[in-house]
């Protein structure tokens, strides 16, 4: 399939008013920017622990000295055997990042309800480095609606995305992205949370893809991806280019 073929002044004329269509997108993701930053806070008063490799720690704990925290609700259940394919495929955008983030008061940690050693595992297979720690025995996964319990799923409507779903679209594990405030006296406050294809953005092969000649070239929301360690090797496609 290939697209219309036109004269250079003709695609001149069709880019420049997609040109006009993508400072508008800049412009409107700018005051949505400005809107996220302005959004009240709310105070974290329950006590967290998670399991490190480093011991246990709390929420606070998990800044590691910075004031801010960005926390991916990674999904890898307690009885899991890897780590959800989609999530994987945005963390494979972080490791280049830490240095970036880390240096402008920024830590980033994944977190998971499966055990610490399973969580080790997968991350050994897959060559990460980021900080990545289990909420396995305690509500942190629950309270901020990403882990959901057979008692959830039996009812009628699970709370997701900041509304009601049906339990048959949900699962006991579903992705998202948390941000959290540490002020000078220690106290922790929750300032954003981001589901279901919110945190898009952050997987740099995505918008890389959406300026190629074909795209995503996607049936359905990714389903193109795999894990990294798990692609075929794929043949070329049939080209004047040798």
């Amino acid at each position: 399939m290939q697209n219309e073929v036109v004269s250079r002044e003709e695609w001149l004329e069709a880019r420049r008013a997609l040109l006009a269509k993508e400072k508008e997108a800049t412009r409107l993701r700018d005051s949505v920017n400005a809107a996220r930053l302005a959004l009240p806070w709310v105070k974290v008063d329950r006590d967290y622990v998670f399991e490190t490799p480093e011991g246990r720690k709390s929420l606070a704990d998990l800044f590691d000295g910075r004031s801010q925290l960005l926390i991916y609700h990674f999904m890898l259940g307690p009885d899991w055997d890897a780590g959800c394919t989609g999530c994987s495929f945005l963390s494979d955008h972080v490791d280049g990042a830490l240095p970036h983030l880390n240096h402008h008061d920024v830590t980033w940690v994944a977190v998971s309800r499966a055990p610490l050693d399973k969580i080790a595992a997968y991350k050994q297979r897959m060559g990460w480095k980021f900080p990545w720690v289990s909420s396995f025995g305690n509500d942190f996964n629950f309270d901020y609606h990403v882990s959901f319990s057979p008692e959830d799923l039996a009812k009628d409507k699970v709370f997701y995305n900041f509304t009601p779903m049906p339990p048959a679209d949900a699962n006991d594990e579903l992705p998202g992205l948390s941000a959290f405030y540490c002020n000078d006296k220690g106290e922790v406050f929750h300032t954003y949370s981001s589901y279901a294809r919110g945190p898009e953005e952050l997987i740099g092969t995505l918008m890389m893809l959406d300026r190629a000649p074909k795209g995503r070239n996607e049936d359905s929301t990714m389903n193109f991806v795999r894990r990294h360690d798990e692609y075929e090797e794929a043949a070329k496609a049939p080209s004047c280019c040798h």
